[in-house]
């Protein structure tokens, strides 16, 4: 062990959502889409076994054509990555310096700050207002902070900030901005436009949520082309496999299929945030596929505790520097009536 970088040692490594390997239980804690992914997909997926003797293409050109259209932006502006957290460690790698500062909103994804310590760097976690906006002192430029991570929606909460505020943090922080929308298809409103008119402007995107391919790994950024160029040198060879751009591929030109997932979720979304708070619990309004909620007298922790006992696992998450909840992904209607009829008895 005595070869292990320092800093290595002495930090926490991120913890993933729990993944149980045996039992039957509802599944609503690692905000995972509860639907199974577009018809196509599975097309896609047989059809690319017969390519597996051979590289896949590195540049995921077929995605990235797909998603262009989609998107009705340059192919060239967009890289792929294995899940959109290969493309957040790309753009630590090729922007942070050791000994540098990454900025941080709090509280937020807990991997960032993970990926900061990997790099040798400091993390600048900064409050978010009480409005779950990214504050004053996150948005001030500062030597040192070579990156800016802003989740958009924000994770744990929800919440989403503006696009003008954004663009007025991107406009004066005065280093790369990347905007992670890994939940932005559940929201109201998203930054793309930023990246044409902020050149300091990165926006990162997953297929894990809204496309039903969490198990595939699969996430894109887009940015400016020349900012795509020096990214591509930082990436690894073959980061995404034949089967998991084919699988892209089908599954962002579906959208109809994702139009409808959307209103599935988004619809249970606000069905579960009126009944929790007729239980007595405070909920965040959330624009992603999840919520936070805390009860006034029952303990996050046991209420955890419980449901799990009784087959349903959400996340308990606990913040040092605020405080503690249950996450609840967004499942089907009836995973959601299967929690609701079980809360009553808890709290």
């Amino acid at each position: 062990m005595s070869f292990i970088r320092k800093a290595i040692k002495s930090m926490d490594g991120y913890t993933p959502g729990e993944q149980p390997g045996q039992g039957k239980f509802i599944k609503l804690n690692t905000n995972e889409n509860p639907y199974p992914p577009s018809p196509a997909v599975k097309a896609a997926v047989i059809e690319a076994i017969e390519r597996l003797p051979r590289y896949p293409d590195s540049l995921a050109t077929s995605f990235r054509l797909a998603a262009a259209s989609v998107l009705n932006v340059d192919p060239e502006q967009i890289l792929c990555g294995n899940g959109s957290d290969d493309l957040l460690t790309i753009l630590t790698r090729a922007f942070v310096e050791p000994g540098a500062k990454l900025r941080l909103p709090y509280p937020s994804y807990v991997l960032y700050k993970t990926l900061a310590l990997l790099q040798g760097a400091e993390p600048d976690e900064q409050p978010l207002t009480a409005d779950w906006l990214p504050s004053a002192a996150f948005a001030a430029s500062q030597d040192g902070v070579q990156l800016a991570f802003l989740p958009n929606p924000n994770s744990p909460t929800g919440t989403r900030a503006p696009r003008e505020v954004v663009e007025a943090t991107a406009k004066s922080i005065g280093c790369p901005l990347i905007v992670d929308e890994a939940y932005v298809d559940f929201a109201e409103e998203h930054c793309l436009p930023l990246v044409d008119s902020c050149s300091n402007v990165i926006v990162t995107r997953t297929l894990s949520k809204s496309y039903a391919l969490a198990g595939l790994r699969f996430g894109y950024l887009v940015a400016p082309t020349e900012l795509v160029v020096e990214l591509r040198k930082v990436k690894d060879s073959y980061n995404c496999d034949t089967l998991s751009i084919a699988a892209a591929t089908a599954a962002i030109m579906d959208q109809s299929w994702f139009e409808e997932n959307r209103r599935r979720i988004v619809a249970t979304r606000q069905r579960l945030t009126v009944a929790l708070r007729e239980l007595g619990f405070s909920v965040i309004d959330s624009e992603a596929n999840f919520v936070w909620c805390e009860h006034s007298s029952a303990g996050a922790q046991p209420l955890f505790q419980q449901l799990k006992d009784r087959g349903v696992l959400v996340r308990y998450m606990k913040y040092s520097r605020w405080r503690e909840g249950l996450r609840i992904s967004i499942g089907t209607d009836e995973q959601i009536d299967a929690l609701l009829s079980l809360l009553p008895q808890l709290v």
